[in-house]
């Protein structure tokens, strides 16, 4: 409990400092949080269950369509709606894709997910009417939250919006993921042959992770619907996918808090690095990742805690 509130604390701090230190870039910051509960979810089936996958933005991209889609073309626009359409977008994909991605194992689960990733986009390009094709859908225009705080130019209700959500998952995560189905997903990881023969269902609890991380996916995607009031086909592309699985493992698998710290990270140090030099940004990146994978195999997060529990123990 000690825990979750230091982290719920740190949250809002470091929230508070990117209010204050760039108020003129919170879109950037509510993309960051937008993506933070993508990190989050995979770090659902990768970290918490060896679900190998590259295919995670499928349910990024189905939340932020399903938020469009239903604030566009049947006036939806209650934020609070949108997002819970977006989760429920995000579940429905993560049940379908999970049924196929479940169904390898290793190398031949990242093949799939590639796949799938690739199917979910090329529906959305094709069916254009509903999600705008490769133009991208507009036309989202979000109410009020509460009917009192309108989403300004300047971006302050978004981000205050996205701030809120990623507090609300997040500590509703620190609690699965301590809860005898999260334990349960653990061993999987570790043992699914002992944990079948225990008499549990290795597969139907995978899918259900899924599932989960699926819906907290489509909240992301649905925030980030709601904040830029438009949704582009790369929500769905295997980029964003790849750069999902780089942000966990340069924070730390397995690990909610690494999840996070991953992601921001990554996502201030691209953004920082892209100004700079803008024609060699992705050269400084990939030195940053392989520095970071073979001095600090755990991630940011991991290595850290592991040498704080080791200084403890001396």
């Amino acid at each position: 409990m000690l825990r979750d509130l230091a982290g719920l604390a740190v949250i809002l701090i470091v929230a508070a400092i990117g209010f204050l230190l760039f108020p003129n870039n919170l879109a950037l910051l509510t993309r960051i949080t937008a993506i933070a509960l993508l990190v989050l979810s995979l770090d659902l089936v990768t970290g918490y269950c060896g679900i190998a996958t590259l295919g995670h933005a499928a349910l990024f991209g189905a939340g932020a369509y399903a938020a469009g889609i239903a604030a566009a073309h049947f006036d939806i626009n209650d934020p609070i709606a949108m997002v819970a359409i977006g989760a429920l977008g995000g579940a429905v994909a993560g049940l379908v894709s999970g049924a196929v991605i479940l169904r390898g194992h290793g190398l031949a689960q990242l093949v799939l997910s590639i796949a799938v990733v690739h199917l979910f986009h090329e529906i959305a390009n094709k069916a254009s009417e509903w999600t705008g094709g490769s133009d991208g859908l507009s036309g989202i225009s979000p109410d009020p939250v509460f009917g009192v705080f309108e989403f300004d130019l300047w971006g302050h209700t978004a981000y205050g919006f996205g701030i809120a959500l990623l507090v609300i998952v997040f500590m509703l995560l620190r609690i699965l993921v301590r809860s005898p189905f999260g334990m349960l997903c653990r061993g999987i990881k570790e043992d699914p042959i002992r944990v079948s023969a225990m008499g549990a269902s290795v597969q139907g609890t995978l899918l259900r992770m899924y599932v989960i991380s699926g819906a907290v996916a489509g909240i992301g995607g649905a925030l980030n619907a709601i904040s830029t009031q438009v949704v582009g086909l790369d929500s769905l592309s295997f980029t964003t996918s790849a750069e999902s699985l780089v942000m966990l493992v340069l924070g730390g698998t397995g690990s909610l808090f690494g999840a996070l710290i991953g992601t921001v990270s990554f996502m201030v140090f691209k953004d920082f690095v892209s100004a700079v030099n803008p024609f060699h940004w992705l050269t400084i990146v990939g030195a940053l990742l392989i520095a970071v994978v073979l001095f600090a195999p755990k991630g940011l997060y991991g290595t850290a805690a592991q040498l704080l529990n080791r200084s403890r123990r001396q």
